[in-house]
């Protein structure tokens, strides 16, 4: 497994101050909802490793092996209707620090990204594990919630409080949030496994790992397609 060097660069007035970090290597609705035409939806953007594995930088993705155990754990029920759903019912992107959320995603998966010191990138590189593009403008740059908003609201976030819909979609402690092209963002919508796999077939394997993680984290139930799709997806790793 090779490391690359990431670097991330934080110019203000009178400051320079870089950091370092070795790395390998969230859509929702697909609606636009940020300046610089994002539409995060629904990490890592960082270089894809050999076989489809997720970047380094992505946050707790278990190995196949625990994947399944916790598939299995998760309740298999119907998927609940859509009704009074609201993307402002999940409120996204918090603060982070000085950043918010998704420019904290953009300099965590992306290569040798220089910031502002208003923490947005002014250059980098991302590369979309979904379909293998590679970007250089942040404004290009989804941030994938990897079990889509309008997904959780059917597999039981409907039930829960604003404030925990809201560390939900902002959740950087687990492998909820995917930096990715616009394309493959709206592509993806607000689809389940049954539905929707990246186009690079040999990320199958790293896709249902971290799905499986976020809705075994945040106790969603998976419907009998959905699981269907996983264990195919994990058959590959």
């Amino acid at each position: 497994m090779k490391a690359r060097r990431l670097a991330v660069i934080l110019l203000t007035p009178t400051v320079l101050l870089a950091c370092t970090q070795q790395t390998d290597t969230s859509s929702d609705d697909g609606a636009v909802q940020e300046s610089g035409g994002t539409g995060d939806e629904d990490g890592g953007s960082g270089e894809g490793e050999e076989g489809g594995e997720p970047a380094s930088t992505v946050p707790n993705v278990p190995d196949a092996e625990t994947a399944r155990a916790e598939l299995d754990a998760l309740a298999v029920e119907s998927e609940g209707p859509m009704t009074d759903y609201e993307r402002e019912l999940f409120p996204h992107w918090s603060e982070e620090g000085e950043c918010s959320v998704r420019e904290t995603v953009l300099a965590r998966d992306g290569v040798d990204v220089v910031a502002g010191s208003d923490c947005y990138p002014t250059s980098g590189e991302w590369h979309s594990p979904y379909d293998g593009e590679v970007l250089d403008v942040a404004a290009e740059v989804d941030i994938d919630h990897m079990v889509p908003l309008a997904e959780a609201w059917r597999s039981g976030a409907a039930e829960w409080t604003t404030d925990r819909r809201e560390e939900f979609a902002n959740d950087l402690a687990n492998p909820q949030l995917i930096a990715t092209s616009a394309t493959s963002n709206r592509s993806k919508g607000d689809q389940d496994p049954a539905d929707w796999q990246p186009t690079v077939e040999t990320y199958h394997c790293a896709y249902a790992r971290m799905w499986i993680r976020s809705k075994h984290v945040w106790e969603l139930s998976v419907d009998t397609d959905e699981r269907t799709a996983l264990e195919a997806m994990l058959d590959t790793c």
